[in-house]
Formats: C-alpha cells, structure tokens, sequence
C-alpha cells in the first residue's frame, strides 16, 4: 500500500467484465479515499477510481463532499463504495435503509457506478438484497466488493452474481493478496468466459 500523507491508494484485481476499454481487456482501478489521492491516481495511469473512505476497515461509503470533489478534480470515472460500516458483509435494516439513501446520493452527486456487496450468515450472496439495492443503483453499473472473498463457495458465488447482473467483481482470490489468489482468479475468469 502506498501511503500518501493521511490518505492511502491501492491497485486491486478485477476481474473484466469483457466491457474493457483498455487494449488488454484490463483497465487499472486505484482505490482512493481522498481527493489528493485521486488526483495523483489519474496523473499516475488509473483508468477508473474507487472512492472509498476507511481503507483501513476495508473501505466504507465516502463523504458526499468528497465525491463532489473527485468529480470536479479527475476526468476517469468515478465508482463509489458503499458499505456502511468495516466488519462483515450482513446488515440490519437500518444500515440498509442508509445503504440505499447513500446510493441515491451517489448518484446525485454524480458517481459512475457502485461498489458494494452482501452476504447471508451462511457465506452466501444475499440475492434479495443485492436485488433490491441493484434496482436502485441502475442504470448505472455495479461492482460487487471483497465480500466475494468472504463466500462459501466462489465459483458458485460468481454465478450468482453474473445471473443478478453484476459487471464486476471486486477479489483477490479468497487469499490475502491478489497475487497469492492467482490461482483462483484465474478459474474465475475462464469460467466467466465459457
């Protein structure tokens, strides 16, 4: 992790949702939580940001204000995590009703997609809440986070995922790198293509 004052930036693995506009098929997607930090992402080659706040609880829904002014200061797109807290991925209906007022929010202020993600107590994909909170973001386009890499079963979590209409997924492999997760990434990305 590169540390940058009081704000930090992160490069993290994607797996492509075939949408890409880089040559490659990869695009770079820097992790940021503060302005300063995204600026000097665009500058240093990033070909998207994710807005976050809270890096170190794993990253949570960035300030309004923040995002107001990323969008005035970079020109790449801008996707916003929302997660309202660091810990697991289960949320009370009050976190989910915030959940949904923060999109809605994004969204005003300009985001280019969402981040987020939520599981079931058992390790599983919370489909109905995914659903609902999906219904929100649209049309804009959505990114489930590293609760992937908190599943039961990955390979049947992606399924899940790409059958809800998720263009990206946000993992390192299970593993707590995304180098160290290679292996799995790579099945995860021939089973999106077959």
């Amino acid at each position: 992790m590169k540390r940058q004052g009081a704000s930090s930036e992160r490069k993290r693995a994607r797996i492509p949702s075939g949408k890409a506009g880089a040559a490659n098929g990869f695009l770079m997607e820097v992790c940021v939580d503060s302005v300063e930090s995204a600026v000097n992402a665009e500058r240093g080659g990033a070909d998207r940001i994710e807005l976050c706040s809270g890096l170190s609880e794993g990253g949570t829904t960035p300030s309004m204000g923040v995002l107001q002014v990323v969008k005035q200061s970079v020109q790449i797109p801008v996707f916003v995590m929302i997660r309202p807290r660091g810990g697991d991925f289960l949320y009370s209906d009050r976190e989910i009703e915030v959940m949904k007022a923060d999109i809605r929010l994004a969204k005003l202020y300009g985001a280019d997609g969402l981040v987020f993600g939520a599981l079931t107590e058992d390790g599983h994909i919370d489909k109905e809440l995914c659903m609902s909170l999906m219904a929100i973001c649209r049309p804009l386009p959505v990114t489930f986070h590293r609760a992937f890499d908190m599943v039961h079963d990955p390979m049947a979590a992606l399924e899940t995922l790409l059958t809800l209409g998720f263009e990206r997924v946000l993992t390192s492999g299970c593993d707590s790198s995304a180098l160290e997760g290679l292996p799995l990434i790579k099945r995860l990305i021939e089973q999106e293509v077959v």
